[in-house]
């Protein structure tokens, strides 16, 4: 018995986690709904609750701004908007510091997360995972004996909290595996080991260096 039941749980848990996640994202997002007045409010005209809508309002909201900000009288409008909010004090300081990260995270030419490695860490004699974030900063750098990278090390299993170290760039190791195989890793506490491609290590491609300090120190300048 005490087998069958947990057979069942190895179904229904990740299944219901699922469903939660799911749900709880729905129901957030359905929130973007107050934006419409209660006269012309969905659920009045329509009569009843419709879940999911939403989630394609916000969908669309986030198309038409990207529309938006693509051309030129949009990217216009965008840096007017960001020299008022750079006109208010404490505005100011919030918002630049989460579009400057916003912007090295989600930039396609940026080299934040786009790496996994492997690093010593809390001590010399244990090694962690971590994700490139970059090079440095000058009035850093120059304090440092050798070249050193900037790194994230997320904590287990929720991997949205944990550690901005630098290390020196020699004590490093490239991981071959992607980002997302590296976060799952992780997150289920290394029960969840990144599968191999088949292929004889020979057959394998060199994986990617990690970035020259110059050309990451230059990306997080510009």
């Amino acid at each position: 018995m005490k087998r069958y039941l947990v057979a069942g749980l190895l179904v229904w848990v990740p299944l219901g986690i699922t469903i939660w996640v799911l749900h709880f994202l729905v129901t957030t997002l359905d929130q973007t709904l107050l934006v419409f007045p209660e006269a012309v409010h969905p659920d009045r005209l329509l009569g009843f609750h419709v879940p999911g809508l939403g989630v394609l309002l916000s969908f669309a909201i986030l198309l038409l701004t990207g529309v938006v900000a693509a051309n030129l009288l949009g990217a216009r409008l965008i840096q007017f908007w960001e020299g008022v909010l750079g006109r208010i004090p404490v505005v100011k300081s919030i918002y630049s510091s989460v579009k400057q990260v916003s912007d090295t995270l989600l930039s396609d030419s940026g080299h934040a997360f786009r790496k996994a490695l492997l690093v010593q860490f809390p001590h010399s004699d244990a090694w962690t995972i971590a994700f490139l974030t970059g090079a440095p900063a000058p009035a850093v750098a120059e304090h440092l004996p050798e070249e050193h990278i900037s790194v994230y090390v997320p904590t287990t299993p929720n991997p949205t909290s944990g550690y901005f170290i630098i290390v020196p760039k020699s004590r490093v190791r490239d991981l071959d595996m992607t980002v997302d195989e590296a976060l799952k890793y992780v997150i289920s506490m290394g029960v969840v080991a990144p599968r191999g491609d088949g292929l004889p290590p020979g057959a394998r491609p060199a994986p990617t260096a990690v970035p020259a300090l110059a050309d990451t120190a230059s990306d997080a300048r510009n």
